[in-house]
């Protein structure tokens, strides 16, 4: 049913919590794990954007999905394939999943809700309603956020 999955992270705890299932739905339907860190360029406009401020952010984007790779080798998961790429976030998953013929989105949300939601945006929220395939939707609970 599935035969590419994808798992976009920014390494928080929340996105964390998304990891054991998308590892699991990539074992169950032998598929492989495609791992996208998305460093978020928007705050930066394309003159003021230098290297020292955006190599610690892809850096850390690699630490992100390196992780994960770790953590699905650890489950007997080998094949995945992991990018960390520039742009707007949400854009930029759907652009991956487009180029990549991703069949289904993993992804973790904070469940924030109201004014918290309006204010901070909500990436997960805008890739469920724009995405052109499944979204499975890992809302991280307090104590997910807290053990991290």
């Amino acid at each position: 049913m599935y035969d590419r999955i994808l798992l976009p992270t920014d390494g928080s705890d929340a996105a964390t919590a998304a990891t054991e299932h998308a590892i699991d739905l990539a074992r169950a339907y032998d598929a492989p794990l495609y791992v996208l860190h998305v460093v978020d360029t928007r705050p930066y406009d394309a003159e003021s954007i230098t290297q020292s401020v955006i190599e610690p952010l892809e850096e850390r984007g690699q630490r992100a999905v390196d992780e994960v790779v770790e953590a699905a080798s650890a489950h007997g998961l080998d094949r995945t394939e992991t990018a960390v790429v520039r742009g707007d976030p949400h854009e930029t998953v759907l652009e991956y999943v487009d180029e990549h013929d991703i069949d289904l989105i993993v992804m973790a949300t904070h469940g924030r809700s109201g004014v918290k939601r309006y204010l901070l945006g909500s990436v997960t929220e805008k890739i469920i309603r724009t995405a052109p395939v499944p979204v499975h939707v890992v809302r991280a609970t307090e104590t997910d956020l807290e053990d991290g």
